[in-house]
């Protein structure tokens, strides 16, 4: 959930300001983490959802604003555009049906979303890149009236020396344009999970999330168009890393990370104030044990897994990893199923008396991750004791196990762990991801985007995983 500022532009005192706040923070932190002043419990997990608001052609209705007063939910919020909304979970701790109420309070409020855009006449979908968004509909006229987002634009393009942002991506097909603002971002919507975790293992839970990138791109991919362009299994992601580029000097926002973390969770936040220009220096009235300087700036950096700081009810602060890789959609069932994966699989990792990751480089697991995101589960992974094997072969003769295990450890009963991974392992064997489900459909009906939605959505409605959907209808 962003954190909204109060200002939409800035001068130098503002930034000298703020470097001086960051800078405490920082220090303060450290210090925090290594007298122990942080959570030592876990495990509890949450989840972000972007979704995309239509009108009745199936095209972006930009209409959040009508549409959120409407709603009045205290869990569903604006997004960068108009036609974008967010919602949001309540924390749980990760045990027992933790992952069945998790499904059923998402299925509850979609169901409420989804009545509330019926009343207005709109309707709603979770998907990765929507595939009648055009250009046009990612232009400013269409970002949701918030001072962090304009702030954000004005920001990077000025970083940029006004030149507009230029993608380039090359796929089945190659998409080459330029764009003059960050609302490009707007089309690459995430199902975004979170785990807390006890402060002094936070570096291994990251280290194991990126290990897990590659795989899980693979098995959720949801985004292979834009523009009517065929492009990456998840195109999102090249999408994403492009959209908010500050030039060619500049340290890349959207970053899949510089390397494993050592020791602590703390080298990000270091690396932060060392390598990456504050883009939003606001001036926040709270206390430096609130460390609010430097969350707003982590939060303009946007890793593809990225560590946060939270607190607790008692007010003590605690450290979450957000898996940020996967699509929006298909199902309700497909996102919780993901998230079982995750969860499972990163903690199995994460507890190892030793480190995988100290058994495959970070160069081996970014190379892992871009050629997944662009080839699906067609790709060939590189991993620790199976060497190079089919991303297919690796999650379900691997990984999947790894993660029944570690959702065992973890305290999640039975049934939970059969009916969210089985869902995994069907979507794998079946072959039929979000992403080859949209192409073979568009193939059937030659070429039309339009009834593409309007098959994706209407399958959506019925709430069935994606591996059974019928491509042809």
């Amino acid at each position: 959930m962003g954190q909204e500022i109060s200002v939409d532009h800035f001068g130098p005192v503002a930034r000298t300001r703020f470097k001086r706040h960051l800078s405490s923070e920082t220090a303060l932190l450290q210090e925090a983490l290594s007298s122990g002043q942080f959570s030592a419990s876990g495990f509890f997990a949450g989840f972000e959802l972007e979704a995309w608001l239509l009108d009745s052609h199936f095209f972006p209705a930009a209409n959040n604003e009508t549409y959120l007063a409407h709603l009045d939910h205290p869990l569903v919020v604006p997004e960068l555009s108009r036609f974008n909304i967010e919602l949001n979970s309540t924390p749980l701790a990760l045990q027992g049906d933790a992952l069945m109420r998790m499904e059923h309070e998402l299925a509850a409020i979609w169901q409420q979303c989804r009545q509330k855009a019926w009343d207005i006449g709109n309707k709603l979908v979770m998907i990765g890149i929507l595939p009648t968004v055009r250009e046009q509909d990612l232009c400013l006229t269409n970002m949701s009236p918030l001072n962090r987002y304009h702030a954000l634009n004005t920001e990077v393009i000025k970083r940029r020396g006004g030149k507009p942002i230029s993608i380039d991506i090359s796929g089945k097909d190659h998409l080459v344009l330029s764009h003059t603002d960050v609302m490009l971002e707007a089309a690459t919507t995430s199902f975004q999970v979170h785990l807390q975790i006890p402060a002094a293992k936070a570096a291994r839970y990251y280290n194991a999330s990126l290990m897990l990138c590659a795989p899980l791109v693979a098995a959720t991919a949801n985004s292979p168009y834009l523009f009517q362009h065929d492009l990456w299994e998840e195109t999102r992601i090249p999408l994403f890393e492009q959209s908010v580029n500050l030039g060619e000097r500049a340290t890349k926002r959207v970053t899949f990370g510089s390397g494993y973390l050592q020791a602590s969770i703390m080298e990000c936040f270091e690396e932060n104030i060392a390598d990456y220009e504050i883009l939003l220096p606001m001036q926040l009235e709270t206390s430096a044990d609130h460390f609010e300087h430097l969350r707003l700036h982590n939060g303009t950096i946007w890793r593809w897994v990225r560590p946060l700081i939270g607190f607790d009810q008692t007010g003590t602060p605690h450290i979450r990893i957000e898996q940020r890789i996967m699509a929006a959609g298909p199902s309700i069932i497909d996102q919780i199923a993901n998230a079982a994966f995750y969860y499972g699989a990163v903690h199995y990792l994460a507890e190892q008396p030793h480190p995988p990751e100290a058994d495959l480089p970070f160069a081996t697991i970014r190379d892992n991750f871009y050629r997944a995101a662009k080839y699906g589960l067609d790709v060939t992974l590189q991993w620790p004791q199976a060497g190079s094997v089919a991303a297919d072969v690796l999650i379900l003769d691997h990984l999947l196990p790894l993660a029944a295990q570690g959702l065992t450890m973890l305290g999640i009963d039975p049934d939970s762990r059969s009916r969210y991974l089985d869902v995994i392992q069907a979507r794998v064997q079946s072959r039929q991801t979000g992403a080859s489900w949209q192409r073979t459909n568009l193939a059937h009906h030659r070429g039309d985007y339009l009834q593409l939605t309007a098959s994706y959505l209407h399958h959506q409605l019925h709430g069935q995983p994606v591996h059974t959907w019928n491509p042809c209808s």
